[in-house]
């Protein structure tokens, strides 16, 4: 199964949930004695209703109605219309990522930050897995000292990916597990360092402090380091999850989201939410529980997958 048809199947859920009712919105609006016309109030407000129903958000889902009942549709159908619309806003940030995404030094350093429960440790063995598809050699650093059982399950996922991991033992100082990975990543000449962090902290203070050290130790010893800070989030929490990204951008300097478990929800639609909200690229998404089924981002592939046509 390609790339393209995973995701579409990740996706069901949402599409399930979208597209009946959008399917019945085209419809009428793509009529013969319609089509030439601009959208009307009706069909306006019925398609705000099934975007903020796919979780889309209130912001983005204001900014997409407008653009589509201003625009004179000289004979376009609505479906592509909202189709140009959201690929627009989802691939504004992505094109600003990609253009500041290049390291400067090696090897290239990962953060990778989010709270307890949302698939962090999964994601990193997904993630050291492609990678490793990609034909690039990641080294695997086990930062959370907090939660011996975070280590060992991170223990596991890097044994069936086949990669190495630098661990020490519980309550070690989170900076100094950092800096034996990165030291061990350039004697091993590792092409990628993916560095697990604490969930959560006492307080934001502690957790500000903790990952400012982190980020202290990384950049001295390796320039430009760290080169990336990729924020998991679960999908299934919908809007929710806008608040942590929010809260994670302003303590860690977030650079891109990985977003999980997208096959288990119908609020997939978070995804064009966290794009616009924030303006960070979702750069990979979780569709299964598969060493497989972490998947890199395509926004026009995403759309295409939830408006697909069915007539």
């Amino acid at each position: 199964m390609g790339l393209f048809d995973r995701l579409k199947q990740g996706l069901q859920r949402t599409t399930q949930q979208l597209v009946n009712q959008f399917d019945d919105i085209v419809r009428r609006a793509d009529a013969p004695e319609a089509r030439s016309r601009d959208v009307d109030v009706e069909t306006a407000e019925a398609l705000e209703e099934i975007l903020l129903m796919a979780d889309i958000g209130v912001g983005a889902t204001s900014e997409i109605v407008s653009a589509v009942t201003k625009r004179s549709r000289r004979g376009e159908s609505l479906r592509e219309l909202v189709k140009q619309e959201i690929l627009r806003i989802l691939e504004v940030p992505t094109f600003a990522a990609q253009s500041s995404a290049a390291s400067v030094g090696k090897p290239h350093v990962v953060l990778v930050v989010g709270v307890n429960g949302v698939g962090k440790t999964t994601t990193i063995g997904k993630l050291a897995n492609q990678l490793k598809r990609e034909g690039r050699v990641p080294l695997i650093c086990a930062a959370d000292t907090f939660r011996a059982a975070a280590v060992d399950q991170l223990q596991i996922w890097a044994d069936r990916a086949g990669v190495d991991i630098v661990r020490a033992r519980e309550g070690c100082d989170p900076a100094a597990v950092v800096f034996d990975a990165i030291t061990a990543g350039k004697a091993r000449q590792r092409d990628v360092v993916l560095v697990d962090t604490a969930g959560r902290l006492h307080t934001r203070t502690n957790l500000m402090n903790e990952l400012d050290k982190i980020r202290r130790i990384a950049a001295r010893e390796v320039a430009g380091a760290p080169h990336e800070v990729l924020l998991v989030l679960d999908a299934t929490v919908g809007q929710n999850g806008l608040a942590q990204a929010r809260e994670f951008t302003s303590v860690a300097g977030v650079t891109g989201i990985v977003l999980t478990k997208l096959d288990g929800t119908a609020k997939g639609g978070v995804a064009v939410a966290i794009a616009h909200d924030l303006q960070l690229p979702i750069r990979y998404v979780g569709v299964g529980e598969g060493m497989d089924d972490l998947l890199p981002f395509s926004p026009r592939e995403y759309v295409d997958a939830i408006f697909e046509e069915k007539w």
